[in-house]
């Protein structure tokens, strides 16, 4: 797992982006004081632990044994940070979600959405996780919802470090919605709890009936799985029930809401869902 993929190498510089003022502070990587574009970081409330400075995390060198405890290392150092930004978003009354997929699938488009047919009736702020570039974020922007951008360089997922650090640079008024988009993949950020409410899968009619088959663990964690481009089901040659009898076979107490980012078809189910 990662571990072993290199994103967890220190030397990997994750950066944080606040596209509303152009601020971009690194996380990690190199010189964590190093600010960019003469901004300079302002330290936050006594409740926020600097977790990123530095990187004290493992570094296990050899085969085998020594692997997997660095990973399991990884993993718990994570889940405490986890478990802090839990109690931060449960005390300030703020539901966040972890959207997870494949990239492609139409995660910013069903923000864009979201965002735009939600229309204020609910304050929502969104932290966009890319490995490289801005542009979901000044999306999300454009579409309404302030945002940060997390680019995590070779990082294949987000960590909770991470999503710790942009929440509190947000700072989410208290009722509000976080809406957590994860770097496109279906592997790792199946491990990562952020500290979310929980993660909703997405999966689109382009990836194939057999994806929630082929990527178990990801849809294991997921409590909700949206199917994305419905619209698109008879271009494809998408069956929708095999689709759902796949989730449900690796995931038997998942919801499932079939819907369209583009066209809104079946989008009311996931509005009401996120307004419940």
């Amino acid at each position: 797992m990662c571990g072993t993929c290199g994103c967890s190498d220190p030397a990997n510089a994750v950066t944080m982006t606040n596209v509303a003022t152009g601020e971009t502070v690194q996380l990690r990587g190199g010189d964590p004081g190093h600010h960019h574009d003469g901004h300079h970081h302002h330290d936050h409330d006594h409740d926020h632990h600097h977790h990123h400075e530095g990187d004290d995390r493992p570094h296990v060198h050899g085969p085998g044994g020594e692997v997997v405890l660095l990973e399991a290392a990884i993993l718990a150092k994570n889940d405490t940070l986890a478990a802090q930004n839990r109690g931060w978003f449960e005390g300030r009354g703020v539901a966040a979600y972890n959207l997870v997929s494949s990239p492609g699938a139409g995660k910013t488009t069903l923000l864009e959405r979201t965002i735009r047919e939600m229309n204020g009736q609910r304050p929502i702020c969104v932290i966009e996780g890319d490995q490289m570039t801005a542009n979901d974020a000044e999306r999300i922007r454009d579409a309404g919802a302030r945002a940060i951008q997390i680019n995590t360089g070779a990082g294949c997922h987000l960590e909770a470090d991470m999503v710790g650090e942009a929440a509190r640079t947000l700072d989410p008024e208290p009722g509000s919605l976080m809406l957590i988009e994860n770097v496109g993949n279906l592997v790792c950020p199946a491990m990562f709890d952020l500290g979310e409410r929980m993660k909703v899968a997405i999966v689109s009619t382009t990836e194939g009936e057999d994806k929630p088959l082929k990527y178990p663990h990801m849809f294991r964690a997921a409590e909700l799985v949206l199917i994305n481009k419905i619209d698109l089901a008879p271009y494809v040659e998408f069956d929708e029930e095999k689709c759902r009898a796949a989730i449900s076979e690796v995931n038997p107490s998942a919801r499932i809401i079939a819907l369209s980012a583009k066209t809104g078809d079946g989008f009311k189910e996931w509005l009401d869902f996120l307004k419940a």
